[in-house]
């Protein structure tokens, strides 16, 4: 299993689409990248695509070649590979962290989740998410929604299925 991230922050955006990735986030970055040596840029991978997806998430390389590993074992030419081709390749960029942490985010990728000075890196586990800060403020008040119980301690959830 792949290092895993932890936390969140804010970051400015600049005009030109960079924006520097959590210190923590890097650590993560570099340790999954196999062919990341000192002097080098680790490389991650940007899935921008997915209609209900309201933010960017970002692998490593060793998440990806798992994900890439999941969709060979659907036969080739059906529709649930195509789907996750089209998600997880097509729909994907591979970028590098430059020597001072950061990334640069296309307008493209920008106008999908409507960055526009701050981004909100969220950890996810093996991978990352970029969000508006604003839209993930939204969307995580709402889990409701979802079956979840804001009531409760998130932390019973860990064994299963809560009622």
């Amino acid at each position: 299993m792949a290092r895993r991230f932890r936390g969140e922050s804010d970051h400015k955006v600049d005009a030109k689409g960079r924006v520097s990735i959590p210190a923590s986030f890097r650590r993560v970055i570099e340790g999954s990248d196999p062919e990341w040596t000192e002097g080098l840029p680790p490389r991650i991978i940007i899935v921008y695509g997915g209609k209900t997806r309201d933010y960017l998430e970002g692998f490593t390389i060793e998440a990806m070649d798992e994900v890439d590993e999941k969709i060979s074992k659907h036969p080739r030419g059906s529709a649930k590979r195509k789907a996750m081709e089209r998600l997880y390749s097509t729909q994907a960029i591979e970028t590098v962290v430059d020597d001072t942490g950061r990334i640069v985010l296309s307008a493209k990728l920008r106008e999908k989740i409507g960055l526009t000075d701050t981004a909100r890196f969220a950890a996810s586990g093996d991978t990352f998410e970029i969000w508006n800060p604003d839209k993930f403020d939204e969307v995580h008040d709402d889990l409701e929604g979802d079956g979840y119980d804001p009531d409760l301690d998130p932390s019973v959830y860990l064994d299963g299925e809560t009622e």
